[in-house]
């Protein structure tokens, strides 16, 4: 399956239609502006690509939630709904990002939520969540951490364990919302926590080796298969050396 001209037109409006200087505050600090000049394409085009890949790993139907989603995730949630009629539901705690986005969205059948996506009800078969979980302004000591930044004199273990608590709970509530088999997007920083899930609760899993680049944060994207419930861990485990193959 690939992306229809259809779905590639709905991209395009959504993103000419996204009110830029609002969004501009809400990413950076100062030069919103020239951000966005230069991230626009790039986060369309990068975007369209890895919705190209996953909607040729979902079945049409379906529900996806997408934890912390925002422009980056505009093109995946229109493939899902377009191509395969999937009902999507993202989240995001930043309000001044989804009032823009809704405004962008209205006609398209997609709303984003301004609340947490622990609060979604039901279950789902495709979990998003990426660079939610290394946030440096949500996670600034486990997102130190992970990207190997974490200065040994002024680390702040206190903080850091709390941060992780939090994030482990974010996975854990989220990934309970899975019906299996599923799919997780993820970033690849990220999947150890959906591997030290899986591990925890027996679930088998594949990481698919094959990766995606991203426009906005640079965190990669791969896709990782969770199957049924079994007695055994799943087979193939995570190593902080994995190196996925490029697209």
């Amino acid at each position: 399956m690939t992306i229809s001209s259809k779905t590639r037109r709905e991209i395009r409006r959504l993103f000419d239609r996204l009110d830029y200087h609002r969004l501009g505050p809400v990413y950076c600090y100062e030069g919103g502006e020239e951000f966005w000049r230069a991230k626009r394409e790039p986060c369309r085009r990068l975007g369209t690509n890895i919705a190209a890949a996953l909607i040729r790993k979902l079945s049409p139907g379906g529900r996806s939630l997408y934890v912390g989603a925002g422009v980056a995730e505009l093109p995946c949630l229109v493939a899902e709904s377009v191509e395969l009629h999937r009902q999507v539901e993202p989240y995001n705690l930043r309000r001044d990002e989804v009032a823009v986005l809704n405004q962008a969205c209205q006609g398209s059948g997609i709303t984003f939520r301004a609340r947490t996506a622990e609060t979604a009800q039901g279950s789902f078969d495709h979990l998003w969540i990426v660079s939610v979980l290394n946030d440096p302004e949500r996670f600034p000591d486990l997102s130190a951490l992970s990207y190997g930044n974490a200065n040994p004199i002024t680390f702040n273990s206190a903080r850091f364990e709390r941060q992780r608590r939090t994030a482990q709970s974010i996975v854990n509530r989220c990934l309970a919302k899975l019906s299996l088999p599923a799919l997780v997007t993820t970033s690849i920083e990220e999947v150890v926590w959906i591997a030290d899930w899986c591990h925890r609760h027996r679930v088998p899993y594949r990481v698919e080796r094959k990766y995606y680049p991203t426009a906005l944060v640079g965190d990669p994207v791969c896709f990782i298969r969770l199957s049924q419930l079994s007695g055994k861990h799943g087979k193939e485990k995570f190593s902080l050396h994995h190196k996925p193959r490029r697209s």
